[in-house]
């Protein structure tokens, strides 16, 4: 069964910096691209970021050149570096296997990242 765990969020000021992190276990892991999503209140959740099993990457247009997904196979993690926060990247932040832009497994709890004006 995988189970995901996400940590690294929290409440900051705008322009300032967070990196997330996101465990992965029970699934072996560096075969399968993954993904960052993030739901925001009262929206629907959107893919920000996705690394492949190569590590290729695409970003959301709305993050490019600010976030950074990278991943660590060896233990079992992805990240994203997250650069000159918003006030408008505030949501709760998941990964997830992404296959093709639609998430795979089950949710994990995710983090909340608040950024303030």
């Amino acid at each position: 069964q995988v189970q995901l765990v996400e940590s690294g969020g929290g409440l900051v000021q705008a322009g300032v910096s967070l990196k997330l992190s996101c465990a992965a276990s029970g699934v072996l892991f560096s075969i399968h691209s993954m993904g960052w999503y993030r739901q925001a209140p009262g929206k629907q959740r959107e893919m920000v970021a996705t690394i492949s099993a190569s590590r290729s990457t695409s970003y959301a247009d709305s993050v490019k050149g600010r976030f950074t997904i990278s991943r660590d196979n060896a233990k079992k993690t992805v990240y994203l570096q997250m650069n000159s926060l918003k006030p408008e990247d505030t949501a709760v932040y998941y990964c997830n296997h992404d296959r093709a832009g639609v998430p795979i497994w089950d949710w994990g709890q995710g983090t909340q990242v608040t950024v303030s004006s």
